[in-house]
């Protein structure tokens, strides 16, 4: 089984992402950002999480893809060959 590692990652930072977008959304003009100079950061961060989550997890779903339609060389030989077997 080959999990490429972008995929869980992608869909991690998406989850998060979009739960820190929904949040900076909601809040939008609270009090809460007169600390960061009025800025939306979890508005702005959970954009950023976004996208960088949804590249993590297509460049991991078309390497996936790419990898199952390319043969894997070397499945036609006997187990009983050279370097198999221990003490060779």
């Amino acid at each position: 089984m080959n999990l490429d590692l972008r995929i869980p990652m992608g869909l991690m930072f998406l989850i998060v992402g979009a739960i820190m977008t929904i949040l900076g959304l909601f809040t939008r003009g609270s009090v809460i950002y007169e600390r960061s100079a009025g800025m939306n950061i979890n508005l702005i961060w959970g954009v950023v999480m976004l996208a960088f989550g949804l590249i993590m997890f297509l460049l991991g779903r078309t390497s996936d893809k790419r990898v199952a339609a390319e043969p894997v060389e070397g499945t036609n030989r006997p187990l009983g060959g050279r370097g198999h077997g221990m003490g060779h």
